[in-house]
C-alpha cells in the first residue's frame, strides 16, 4: 500500500479537511481585533482535530499505524504545559522575543523532518531530495535568525557588523546554491555535502541577521516567520499532508506580504533584508549629532493644554509597553472624551518589537480599532490635530528620516508630528531610542519633554484633567 493510499482513508482526510479550513477562517478572524481571541480559538481546534488524527488514523507504508504512544503524549503533554506557562508568564514587552522563539522552534521542526527524512532514505528520487534540502535550507536558516533575534531583543546579543559582510553573504548564498545543485543533481550526493549545506545555512541565518539594527527588527521578524511557513510546507509535500501543506503555505504566504508592506513602510527593499545590510552599522555615525536644547513641560500645563484641545493624537511608542500603560492610557481617552476633547492614535507599522505590536497592545486595554489609525491616515489628521502626546516612541517620528541623508532611517516614512499645534514627549530620559540614533524631534521649538515612567505620568495627568 503506498501513501497515496494510506492518506485515502476518509476520516483522515476529512480531519485534514476540517484543519485546512479551520486555518483560513482562523486567519481570516485574525484581521480584525474583535474576532482575533475567536480565530485564534478556531485554528488551534482544527490543529487539535489534525494532530489527534495522525496519531489515531495515520498508517504507514505497511499498513501499521503510529504505536510509540508513550513518546507522542509524553511530548504532547510536556509541550502543553511548557508552551502554556510561558505564554501565561510572558509580559506584553517581551512578546517579540517569545514571537521569535516559537518560530525559531518552528524552522528546527522542518529542519529535523527533513535530516530524518534524508536518513531514513539511502536513496531518494531527485525531485523528493530537492524537497528535503529546500526544507532543510529554510528551516535552519529561520531557526539560526530566530535564536539571533531572540537574543538581541532581550539585551543578551548585540549588534555586531562584519568587515565585507554583505560579500560574506553573497559568498555564504551564492555557495548553498551552488552545493544544493550538485547535490540534487548527483554530481557530489554524499552525505557529507548534506551536512556541509546544514552547517552552511546554520551560519548564513547567524551572519544575515547579526547586523541588523533595532528599529528594523520587526521587518525581520516577520521575514523569519514566513521562512518557518514555507519550510513546514515543503514537510506537507514530503508526508503527502494537506494541513500541514496548507498551514505552511498559509504562514509563509501571510509572512510575505507583511514583510513587504513593512518594507515598504520603512521604505526598504526586500534585497536589502537577504543580504543583511538592513539597518545597525549606519547607527553610530547617525547619532553623532550634536545634541540642541530641550524644553520640559509641567503636569498641569499638559492637562491644561490637552483639555482645552478639540483634537489629541496619542502616538503609543515601546515605552508605553515596558510601563505596562496601555490600561492607563486608555482611561486617559475617556477622560478626555469627557471633555468633549476627540482622541485618536496613530499607529505606525514598525512601532515596537515586532508587527502589529502597537495594535496588540491598545486592543488588550480594549481601545475601540476605529480609533486607531494607520500611519497615512494619522498623518492626513495631523494638520488638524491641537496636541500630540507621544508615549515612548522615538523613531518612528524622528525627523531625520525626513530631512538627515545620513541617518540610517533617511528614507523611512514617519508620523509627521510636527504639523500638529503642539507635540509633547513622555520619556524617561533623553537616552536614544532602539535605533540608538538621536530625535531632533526632541529639540523643535513646538516640542515640549515630559518626563517620567508612563504608567505614572499618565495616571498623574488624568487626576490633574479631572480637576481642570
Amino acid at each position: 500500500m503506498d501513501q497515496i493510499q494510506i492518506l485515502s482513508s476518509s476520516a483522515l482526510l476529512l480531519a485534514y479537511l476540517i484543519g485546512s479550513v479551520t486555518f483560513i477562517l482562523g486567519l481570516k478572524m485574525l484581521s480584525h481585533p474583535e474576532t482575533a481571541r475567536k480565530g485564534n480559538s478556531v485554528a488551534a481546534v482544527g490543529m487539535t482535530i489534525a494532530i489527534f488524527a495522525t496519531i489515531f488514523l495515520y498508517k504507514t507504508k505497511t499498513g501499521e499505524g503510529l504505536h510509540n504512544y508513550v513518546w507522542i503524549f509524553a511530548g504532547l503533554a510536556l509541550g502543553t504545559v511548557l508552551g502554556t506557562l510561558a505564554a501565561k508568564k510572558v509580559q506584553m514587552t517581551a512578546m517579540p522575543e517569545m514571537v521569535s522563539l516559537f518560530n525559531g522552534m518552528g524552522g528546527a521542526c522542518a529542519m529535523l523532518i527533513s535530516l530524518i527524512e534524508y536518513r531514513n532514505d539511502a536513496a531518494p528520487e531527485a525531485g523528493k531530495l530537492a524537497i528535503i534540502v529546500l526544507g532543510m535550507i529554510i528551516g535552519t536558516v529561520s531557526f539560526a535568525g530566530s535564536i539571533i533575534a531572540w537574543g538581541k531583543l532581550n539585551g543578551s546579543i548585540k549588534d555586531k557588523s562584519i568587515p565585507g559582510g554583505q560579500m560574506i553573504n553573497f559568498a555564504m548564498m551564492g555557495g548553498i546554491v551552488v552545493l544544493s545543485i550538485m547535490l540534487i543533481g548527483g554530481i557530489s550526493a554524499t552525505p557529507a555535502m548534506f551536512y556541509g549545506i546544514l552547517a552552511m545555512a546554520a551560519v548564513y541565518g547567524v551572519l544575515f541577521v547579526m547586523p541588523i539594527g533595532g528599529a528594523d527588527m520587526p521587518v525581520v521578524i516577520s521575514l523569519l516567520n514566513s521562512f518557518t511557513g514555507v519550510a513546514a510546507a515543503f514537510g506537507g509535500f514530503l508526508y503527502n499532508n494537506p494541513v500541514m501543506l496548507t498551514g505552511g503555505i498559509l504562514v509563509g504566504s501571510a509572512g510575505t506580504i507583511l514583510t513587504i508592506l513593512m518594507c515598504k513602510a520603512m521604505n526598504r527593499s526586500l534585497k536589502n533584508v537577504l543580504i543583511g545590510s538592513f539597518g545597525g552599522a549606519k547607527a553610530v555615525a547617525g547619532g553623532a549629532k550634536e545634541a540642541g536644547t530641550y524644553k520640559e513641560i509641567s503636569l498641569n500645563d499638559t492637562a491644561v493644554l490637552m483639555a482645552y484641545a478639540s483634537k489629541v493624537m496619542i502616538i503609543p511608542g515601546y515605552g508605553l509597553a515596558v510601563a505596562q500603560a496601555q490600561h492607563t492610557c486608555h482611561e486617559l481617552e475617556k477622560v478626555l472624551n469627557e471633555k468633549g476633547v476627540e482622541v485618536s492614535y496613530g499607529i505606525h507599522p514598525v512601532a515596537g518589537r515586532m508587527p502589529g505590536h502597537m495594535n496588540v497592545l491598545l486592543a488588550e486595554a480594549d481601545v475601540p480599532y476605529e480609533k486607531l489609525l494607520e500611519m497615512e491616515d494619522a498623518n492626513d489628521q495631523m494638520g488638524g490635530t491641537n496636541v500630540v502626546l507621544i508615549l515612548g516612541a522615538n523613531d518612528v517620528v524622528n525627523p531625520a528620516a525626513k530631512d538627515d541623508p545620513a541617518s540610517p532611517i533617511y528614507g523611512m516614512p514617519i508620523l509627521e508630528v510636527e504639523k500638529a499645534e503642539h507635540v509633547i514627549v513622555n520619556k524617561r530620559s533623553m537616552k536614544p531610542g532602539y535605533a540608538g540614533i538621536e530625535n531632533e524631534l526632541f529639540f523643535r521649538p513646538k516640542t515640549s519633554m515630559l518626563f517620567g515612567d508612563a504608567k505614572k505620568v499618565l495616571q498623574n495627568l488624568v487626576s490633574e484633567l479631572k480637576n481642570v
